[in-house]
């Protein structure tokens, strides 16, 4: 295991009708003004608005608002936000909603006090402050709720990007499992893949002995194998939901990724499909990431071989141990195929002829990209070209 610094200040408070103690926490974490941001109609129709507004005039702390997230948000209503922000005179952002939710109002939260074009910080600029961001969370998929991390998009080029700094982190994160009952099926399996995903970048890794964040990764995993596919039949079995939604925040927070080298390359494929054609990032995921497992399996068989065995309840076949390896990564594929995921580039909506252009916005020229394996311009092509022909 390697050394590491693991910082988690966040505040969770977890439970049905906890979104009515919004204006008590912004009180708490020094909030006197502040910023409601949010995405479509579905936090104002639900009624979820008029509960934190309700609880923040109790509290007596002012407030605006701010609608309008896409998902892949985008960077033009960052900059939106940031105006209202300034002439408002916030002193903390509050994000009612999902991943993208949070993932605008931590860019707001970092242009507020820049002088200069927040944009810098998701092109590797690190930043030195930003104001305190609240949740109150709606969605479990992304683990913005819990993360130091963001990804926005750049409209001009379609660009996806990320900034990550421990100060991005919440100050407090409101999670009520009641409040993702009704989501449409197809949200809740994006959800869902997008937290195993978060999990196995963190699994793949070359840093030997560390069997307890291993231990964690699988049990994580296995929470989701049992438990995605009862909320898909039951979407108001809140004791499901309530497990998603714990593990979506553990699969992004680090605590499964500390102390060992990660990967990301799956990941980082992915935002150029979701920059390009604007789909969903966990359905990219469902595509691109046993695309990859695909590739790079062999870079270390026994590691996905003890995926296989321990997560997918393969046997393990001794003499052929690529066998089990690959057994392990049809399972994964049909089990995101069952729960309603695109499982190649036609049915995500992608072009195979696109290729190029993908590759060419990853910017990875002749250089290569550092993970679990080493990944040049021909093995990015090569994964792409695996996803683009998947099939069960």
């Amino acid at each position: 295991m390697e050394n590491f610094n693991f910082y988690s200040p966040t505040e969770f408070v977890f439970g049905k009708g906890r979104a009515a103690e919004t204006g008590s926490l912004v009180k708490k974490y020094g909030g006197t003004r502040v910023l409601i941001h949010y995405g479509g109609g579905s936090a104002v129709r639900s009624g979820l608005i008029d509960t934190v507004k309700k609880s923040l005039d109790e509290a007596g702390v002012p407030h605006c608002e701010l609608g309008g997230v896409q998902p892949n948000p985008r960077d033009t209503l960052i900059y939106k936000g940031i105006g209202l922000g300034r002439n408002e005179n916030v002193d903390l952002i509050l994000a009612v909603g999902g991943g993208s939710v949070i993932d605008s109002a931590k860019g707001i939260a970092l242009g507020i006090p820049y002088n200069g074009d927040f944009w810098d910080f998701y092109s590797g600029k690190l930043p030195e402050k930003a104001l305190p961001v609240g949740t109150v969370l709606t969605i479990a998929a992304a683990g913005s709720e819990g993360s130091g991390n963001s990804i926005v998009t750049k409209e001009d080029g379609m660009l996806k990007r990320g900034a990550r700094n421990d100060i991005l982190r919440p100050k407090f994160s409101i999670m009520d499992p009641a409040l993702t009952q009704t989501l449409p099926a197809y949200q809740t399996a994006c959800g869902a893949t997008d937290i195993m995903a978060h999990i196995f970048e963190r699994y793949f890794t070359n840093t030997p002995e560390v069997e307890i964040t291993d231990r964690l990764c699988e049990a994580v995993l296995l929470t989701m194998l049992k438990e995605t596919p009862r909320v898909l039949a039951d979407p108001d079995n809140y004791e499901a939901r309530a497990n998603i939604m714990w593990a979506g925040m553990i699969a992004h927070n680090n605590i499964c990724g500390v102390g060992r080298q990660q990967d990301w390359n799956s990941h980082n494929l992915e935002h150029e499909l979701s920059g390009l054609y604007d789909v969903t990032h966990g359905a990219g995921l469902a595509v691109m990431m046993p695309a990859w497992m695909e590739y790079v399996y062999k870079h270390n068989v026994l590691r996905f071989c003890q995926m296989s065995t321990r997560v997918f309840g393969c046997q393990m076949n001794f003499e052929n141990p690529e066998a089990t390896a690959m057994e392990g990564i049809h399972r994964f594929r049909r089990f995101l195929k069952s729960i309603g995921m695109p499982i190649n580039f036609t049915e995500l909506g992608a072009k195979e002829e696109d290729i190029p252009v993908l590759v060419e916005k990853l910017g990875i020229g002749d250089g290569k990209r550092a993970g679990f394996m080493e990944l040049d311009r021909n093995d990015v092509i090569e994964i792409y070209r695996i996803a683009a022909h998947a099939s069960l």
